[in-house]
C-alpha cells in the first residue's frame, strides 16, 4: 500500500499528489512513468513521474481528471492509500552532453516537461522553457518552471495570460532571433508535438517528443501502446516514452487515441454518478 502524503489542486481539472513510495523514489528519473491502481478492483493507469524526493521517499504524480480512474483518484485524500504503485518504468530522458535546450510544454504535458527542465538545470544546461495553455485558469507549475529556466515564455491561446498565441509561435521567434539549441524537447497534446516537430525540422534542430498513449501492462507484452516511428512499430512503454520527434507518425497516433475516447467518457460518467450517490 502506498500512502498519499500530499494533495494539491493545481487547476479545476489537474491535481498533484505526493505518494510515499521509497523504492520508486530511489530510482526514478525524469521521463519515466509509474503504473498505479487505486484499489483491488481498479484499472491500471500510467502516470509520468512529476518529481521525486529520494530523502523523503516520495514520488510526485500530476494528473488530469478525464476518466474513471482519475476521477476515483481525485476523490482520494491525504492519508489514503493506493493499492499499487509500480515503477519506475520506461526510459529516462537523455540529458547527457546537452548545453542549451528548449523545453516546450503544452497543457497538462507541462507536468512531464517540468522535471526534465529541472534536471537539465541541475546539470548546468541553459534551459529555455516555453509553456502553453488555453487560458489563464488552466496554468500550472509556473513558479516551478521559472526557478529552473534561464528564459521562460508563457503563452495562452486567448491571450488572458502571458502572450497570445501558440508555443510554436514562441519557439519560432526564439530560433529566428538567433537562439541555437542542441535539442528541443516537446511534451503535450499530440497535435502540438506534431507542429513543434514541423518547426524544428525546418531549422534542422534535433527534437525529442514524449509519447503517452494508452498503456496496460507497461512491459511491451500487450501491444496497446504501439506507435509507428520511422516506419517501424515501437512500444512507448519499453522503447520510449521519448522518441525522435521527426520520425513519429502523429496522424496514426491521434487516430488510435481517439478510438478510446467514447469508452473513457462513458466510464468517467458512470464513475461520477457513483460518487453523486455517496
Amino acid at each position: 500500500m502506498y500512502k498519499i502524503v500530499r494533495k494539491k489542486v493545481l487547476n479545476p481539472t489537474v491535481i498533484l499528489m505526493d505518494i510515499e513510495a521509497p523504492a520508486v523514489a530511489r530510482k526514478a528519473e525524469p521521463g519515466q512513468f509509474i503504473i498505479l491502481r487505486t484499489d483491488e478492483e481498479g484499472e491500471r493507469i500510467p502516470l509520468t513521474v512529476g518529481d521525486y524526493d529520494r530523502e523523503k521517499g516520495t514520488v510526485t504524480i500530476i494528473f488530469q481528471v478525464v476518466g474513471a480512474t482519475t476521477e476515483k483518484l481525485a476523490h482520494m485524500e491525504e492519508g489514503d492509500y493506493l493499492k499499487d504503485f509500480a515503477g519506475p518504468l520506461g526510459n529516462a530522458t537523455e540529458t547527457d552532453g546537452l548545453k542549451k535546450v528548449a523545453v516546450v510544454g503544452g497543457g497538462v504535458g507541462c507536468a512531464i516537461a517540468y522535471p526534465i527542465a529541472k534536471k537539465l538545470h541541475e546539470i548546468g544546461c541553459e534551459v529555455h522553457s516555453i509553456v502553453g495553455f488555453r487560458n489563464k485558469d488552466l496554468v500550472i507549475l509556473e513558479d516551478e518552471f521559472k526557478v529552473c529556466s534561464d528564459k521562460f515564455v508563457m503563452m495562452t491561446d486567448d491571450g488572458s495570460y502571458g502572450s497570445k498565441g501558440l508555443v510554436t509561435n514562441a519557439l519560432k521567434d526564439l530560433i529566428e532571433s538567433g537562439e541555437k539549441y542542441d535539442e528541443v524537447i516537446a511534451i503535450g497534446p499530440i497535435i502540438m508535438m506534431k507542429f513543434v516537430a514541423a518547426v524544428t525540422k525546418e531549422y534542422g534542430i534535433k527534437t525529442v517528443v514524449s509519447m503517452n498513449p494508452v498503456m496496460i501492462d507497461g512491459t511491451g507484452m500487450c501491444g496497446g501502446c504501439r506507435l509507428t516511428v520511422g516506419g517501424e512499430t515501437k512500444f512507448a512503454c519499453v522503447d520510449g516514452p521519448d522518441f525522435d520527434g521527426h520520425l513519429v507518425d502523429y496522424d496514426e497516433a491521434m487516430v488510435r487515441a481517439a478510438m478510446y475516447k467514447p469508452f473513457e467518457r462513458e466510464q468517467h460518467e458512470e464513475t461520477c454518478r457513483l460518487f453523486e450517490k455517496v
